[in-house]
């Protein structure tokens, strides 16, 4: 069957553009930022109120380094006082680099001659999966270039069940994230179907002129249809979404501003924003020549992530790879509640043999934190986080509006932290070298030894003993 993309583009009058692109710079341009005014934004934030866009555009225009500063330790007690010292670990697993878009700043476009294009067989998967297992993920996204190979929802389902299908040893993926094409809301009701998580949708730029600059050919370049496409999702009954921009395309404070409309928007709409938002920067790609002028620093990529966390206080916010660890180090701090672990990038990798150095030609972008998982976890452990493979809310129904109930008034870190706890000993249990178990046990007596409830504390530790005595998958 020949493939039509229009199928995907069925016009629906009852969703709409929402980025008023005059609304958010006005935001940024009239805000006064003065100190009374910075630090009365703060303490709402503080008092885990959900900010409006003047408030976010007043802290983006905040520039002198003590208001910077303030700013910053605000989103540090925030997200101590609503996330603990949790870091939920996932992995990226991609499917296939054919692309027919010709999105200028990714090695994925459809004009880069210099990209080896591979799609992921079934036998392939299960090889990626179990390479995965062995190294003790549990939490995957699964992640597809804009081509007719993957844009049907059906081979995105397929993929989502090989998946789950995978089980070696202790080791299985619990939750399969989405990171893929906009869909119809059929599309999105077949994928719902196979039991993802997460489906997650990138704007890449909230700005509708940058964004026609960068996106010149493919289906990607209707703007309207990728902004109004975690609504179809919505009105498919997938109440857990996640958004996303891609710093350095535009002014960085538009594209904050442009995040946090996206939340209010789903808010207003389905009583739920998204689950998680996600600001990847810019980083090197194959065949990359796009400007700089909008490329951010690290000084402004850990100031935007802390305004983030004081606009959204109960959104998870995450970080990935294209980062180097000292940079994903000092932005947990202020915010950053996912990571990802031991990523590789080049189609079919995980499995592979380890190579001394990433083909570009074979992935969508450079990542700069190649540490592997056991790595990352050595670091976190050492750190005081607590590494968290939990799915616990997904599969319980804890998801959309059902989610909000719980995380709003803060009572998820009545199950956050014990089901972190449980799945961190499930790992120094079967994945853990001797030192990092060492370690590890440590931390997960202290993190106990914080919990008032001793009854609590008690089931934790009975249930700790029934993993130590080779039980699996125990939560809250």
């Amino acid at each position: 069957m020949k493939f039509n993309p229009e199928r995907y583009r069925i016009a629906d009058e009852s969703m709409k553009p929402f980025i008023d692109a005059d609304e958010i710079w006005d935001c940024i341009n009239n805000a006064k930022p003065s100190k009374e005014r910075v630090r009365d934004i703060i303490a709402k934030s503080l008092d885990k109120q959900r900010l409006n866009l003047a408030e976010v555009g007043t802290l983006c225009a905040a520039s002198s380094p003590d208001l910077i500063e303030e700013i910053k330790e605000g989103a540090r007690l925030l997200k101590q006082r609503i996330y603990g010292n949790r870091i939920v670990l996932f992995a990226p697993l991609y499917i296939g680099n054919h692309c027919i878009n010709n999105c200028e700043y990714c090695g994925f476009r459809a004009s880069n001659s210099e990209q080896v294009r591979t799609t992921l067989s079934d036998e392939d998967l299960v090889q990626q999966v179990e390479a995965l297992e062995d190294n003790g993920q549990k939490r995957l996204i699964l992640v597809y270039g804009e081509h007719p190979k993957y844009y049907t929802p059906e081979f995105i389902a397929h993929t989502t069940r090989m998946v789950y299908g995978v089980k070696k040893g202790h080791g299985e993926i619990r939750r399969v994230n989405i990171n893929a094409a906009p869909l119809d809301i059929e599309g999105f009701r077949t994928v719902k179907e196979a039991g993802i998580g997460t489906y997650q949708i990138f704007q890449e730029t909230y700005h509708p002129g940058a964004y026609a600059r960068y996106h010149s050919a493919g289906i990607k370049r209707d703007y309207n249809w990728r902004l109004t496409a975690l609504d179809r999702a919505q009105e498919a009954g997938i109440d857990d979404v996640g958004i996303g921009a891609l710093i350095g395309l535009y002014d960085w404070r538009f594209e904050v501003l442009g995040l946090v409309r996206h939340t209010n928007h789903l808010e207003a709409c389905y009583n739920v924003g998204p689950h998680t938002i996600s600001f990847p920067r810019i980083k090197d790609a194959s065949g990359l020549s796009i400007s700089q002028e909008h490329f951010v620093s690290d000084d402004d990529m850990v100031r935007l992530v802390a305004i983030l966390r004081l606009a959204v206080p109960y959104t998870g916010m995450i970080l990935t790879a294209r980062e180097p660890a000292h940079v994903r180090q000092q932005v947990m701090q202020f915010g950053v509640s996912q990571i990802d672990g031991g990523t590789k990038l080049e189609i079919g990798a995980y499995a592979e043999k380890e190579s001394e150095q990433q083909d570009l030609n074979r992935e969508q972008f450079k990542i700069n934190d190649d540490r592997t998982l056991s790595e990352v976890i050595d670091d976190l452990v050492t750190n005081g986080y607590l590494p968290s493979f939990c799915t616990a809310c997904y599969r319980l129904g804890r998801t959309g509006e059902h989610f909000m109930e719980f995380s709003v008034p803060g009572f998820i870190k009545r199950y956050c932290t014990p089901n972190a706890v449980l799945t961190l000993t499930e790992y120094l249990e079967d994945y853990a070298k001797p030192e990092i178990k060492e370690k590890g046990y440590k931390l997960i007596d202290k993190t106990l030894s914080e919990i008032s409830d001793a009854a609590e504390v008690a089931d934790i530790r009975q249930r700790i003993q029934r993993i130590q005595q080779g039980e699996r998958d125990l939560y809250f």
